[in-house]
């Protein structure tokens, strides 16, 4: 910027875009300094090097802003995770896949860990099929990302948000909606909800 060019001529660019040529350094330092601008370098590998008059500080300003905007309606992919064993006791069941509900309702992906346990590990089908039916109970918000696997003992499946659900979340959290909260039990008040550690016993 400025007296920092080392070029000896450069191809000057005015301040509305528009095409001034290829003028020595010293003349192109003389018409920033004239119109109180500064002589900023936008293309230095170009042959001259492409220089811009500009306000540097209120660039600088506004890129930051437009960054930080770019920051706030930016929507990170936040992996949630719940934990289920085969034999899961309905009620159960239907609170967990209500956690995994919410999960993807606030655009979050939830990869689902069925547990097995002893003589268990010698039943995957119980894991496929409990699996299966949450895919398919969610089916209106979500989908299967990545499908059933064994780990160990442990099989997984992602479920992602459809692209209007998550685009739902987006907007809500634009709005300034209020992340989603569950009440602790035992005290009635609300805490933010953790990232799935309900483990079924």
């Amino acid at each position: 910027m400025n007296e920092q060019i080392r070029a000896r001529e450069v191809r000057l660019v005015g301040p509305e875009g528009e095409q001034v040529g290829i003028v020595p350094l010293e003349r192109a330092l003389q018409l920033a300094a004239d119109v109180d601008l500064d002589l900023v370098e936008v293309a230095p590998m170009a042959r001259p090097p492409v220089c811009k008059l500009m306000d540097f500080g209120k660039f600088k300003y506004e890129s930051a802003l437009k960054a930080r905007e770019a920051r706030r309606n930016q929507q990170q992919t936040v992996i949630k995770e719940m934990k289920l064993r085969p034999k899961i006791d309905p009620h159960d069941y239907e609170t967990k896949k209500g956690h995994v509900v919410r999960f993807l309702k606030a655009g979050d992906k939830v990869k689902v860990t069925i547990m097995f346990r002893g003589r268990e590990q010698s039943r995957p089908e119980l894991g496929f099929r409990l699996l299966r039916r949450l895919s398919e109970e969610i089916s209106e918000l979500g989908f299967v990302e990545a499908s059933p696997k064994q780990d160990g003992r442990n099989m997984i499946m992602v479920l992602a948000p459809h692209r209007a659900t998550k685009a739902a979340a987006v907007a809500a959290t634009a709005a300034g909606a209020k992340p989603a909260r569950e009440p602790r039990e035992g005290d009635g008040t609300e805490v933010p909800a953790a990232p799935a550690d309900t483990t079924a016993d």
